[in-house]
């Protein structure tokens, strides 16, 4: 018996715990997009698999609805893949451990992957049903959705004959969606110089932050481990003497870092004042993000297996410092037409650094398309003048927000009758697909709507059951609204 077993919608959670089984992490959705493929050929639906590993699957109209428009179904089959350094799981063969807690369905040790297994599953449920009422239905199942879109950007939608499209990718029940920021991935590269290794050799490691989605979670003011580290680094500089060995932090660049950790080396002499500054360093940190990032924890321990042979000069640490702390991160500028969104943003989501090169990934976004490249020609800039390259990938258009919108008109008197109140519509700071489709089918008439989920690309990802069943009845009634 699945622990989703007794909860309700039966049918929901039941696809949900299924495809939570199986491994789906961004660039290796194959898995989840043939068993999509089967699900279509055991229901006896027409379905279409590009090379990409993208999926549509067309199901005609019931009765009584073959001349209402077609709609269009869509999430993305990937998921952001974060775990809990104790966690054993393996992303590549291992499926999701669901737990549920309250209200909440959340994983052991892992993201939970509701973003966006909670649309695939009520799409497969809705597809399956012998008794929901709806008009053509032409659902589409994107992949690298969280790693740049990439999915939307190649998949041919030519073969569709809808032009209203309901996105199921968002995370706040009772809002309609009904623009997003456009973004882009952009990694930066510096070459760094080594010599041998000479001192001890040393951990430092900044951990317990809260992390985040970039684009949702970018206002929260949470801290970036990142940062947190080239600033702690540029701090230690003021009193000691040191070579860094070796810079890492974070997973995704979508996900802002809960983690970041250095290999440096010092002289013995200088291993006290060392400790000395991260513990005041520990203590501003703890006292900045006492709201946001009370359990701010920083760890310095001498390294004696596997030692390092290689560290930079002294010329490529401090380069390496440097790049750290003069590129842009978090809110650039806010919108001046909406209150309280965030019109442009960046995210150090990944960084790295070798005895070759230090590379930082970035998450960019902007709902203005004009500060979006000169954001990522900023960026360019500053990395070709420190010396180094970059490579921007995953560019996708912002969703611009109609004025005019009969579908949206349409889902939000549903959600009137249904809940005697009306729906909250507005934009998000976050990327979605909308923008993308609607550049492929013209006159394209999106919305994007979705259950309560929190923390999500984190190990506390959450998702609401009963905002999970309210969200599940209000898309019946908009598929049988005629």
């Amino acid at each position: 018996m699945g622990v989703l077993s007794k909860l309700e919608p039966k049918e929901v959670f039941t696809y949900f715990e299924e495809i939570s089984s199986i491994p789906r992490a961004s660039y290796h959705e194959e898995k989840i997009s043939n068993y999509c493929v089967d699900f279509a050929k055991k229901h006896h639906l027409e379905c279409i698999q590009d090379e990409l590993k993208n999926v549509i699957i067309i199901k005609e109209a019931t009765p009584g609805y073959e001349n209402e428009e077609p709609i269009i179904i869509q999430g993305h089959l990937d998921m952001v893949c974060e775990k809990k350094p104790d966690c054993s799981v393996d992303f590549d063969t291992d499926g999701i451990k669901l737990m549920v807690e309250g209200d909440d369905i959340t994983a052991d040790g892992t993201t939970l992957g509701g973003d966006d297994g909670i649309a695939i599953a009520y799409a497969l449920a809705i597809l399956a049903s012998d008794t929901v009422e709806h008009p053509r239905l032409e659902v589409i199942f994107t992949v690298s959705e969280e790693v740049g879109m990439e999915g939307a950007s190649g998949i041919d939608v030519s073969m569709l004959k809808g032009r209203r499209l309901l996105n199921l990718d968002s995370e706040e029940e009772g809002i309609l969606l009904a623009g997003c920021a456009g973004g882009a991935g952009i990694k930066c590269r510096i070459p760094v110089h080594c010599v041998p290794v000479q001192g001890e050799v040393f951990e430092i490691k900044i951990t317990g932050l809260n992390g985040g989605h970039s684009g949702v979670e970018i206002n929260k003011g949470r801290a970036n481990a990142n940062i947190l580290m080239g600033r702690l680094l540029t701090e230690l500089a003021k009193n000691v003497t040191y070579h860094l060995v070796s810079f890492e932090g974070g997973s995704k660049d979508n996900a802002i870092p809960r983690e970041s950790r250095v290999m440096l080396c010092l002289t013995e002499k200088e291993t006290d004042k060392a400790k000395q500054t991260l513990e005041k360093i520990r203590k501003d940190l703890s006292h900045e993000y006492a709201v946001t990032d009370g359990n701010i924890r920083i760890t310095m321990n001498r390294v004696e297996k596997s030692l390092p042979e290689q560290m930079l000069d002294e010329s490529g640490t401090k380069k390496a410092v440097l790049f750290v702390n003069v590129m842009p991160n978090g809110i650039q500028t806010m919108s001046a037409d909406v209150e309280g969104l965030v019109e442009t943003s960046l995210n150090l989501g990944i960084l790295k650094l070798d005895h070759k090169e230090m590379i930082l990934s970035y998450a960019v976004r902007s709902s203005i398309g004009s500060a979006k490249e000169a954001l990522l020609d900023k960026m360019t800039y500053i990395t070709e003048v420190i010396g180094g390259s970059v490579e921007i990938s995953g560019d996708y258009p912002a969703w611009e927000y109609k004025r005019d919108s009969a579908f949206r008109d349409k889902i939000a008197v549903v959600y009137e009758k249904m809940y005697k109140k009306a729906p909250v519509i507005e934009a998000i700071h976050a990327g979605l697909e909308c923008g993308l489709l609607a550049g492929k089918l013209p006159g394209l008439d999106c919305i994007s709507i979705g259950p309560d989920m929190s923390d999500v690309h984190t190990t506390e990802e959450k998702l609401s059951i009963s905002s999970t069943k309210r969200v599940w009845e209000f898309i019946l009634e908009v598929l049988k609204t005629k």
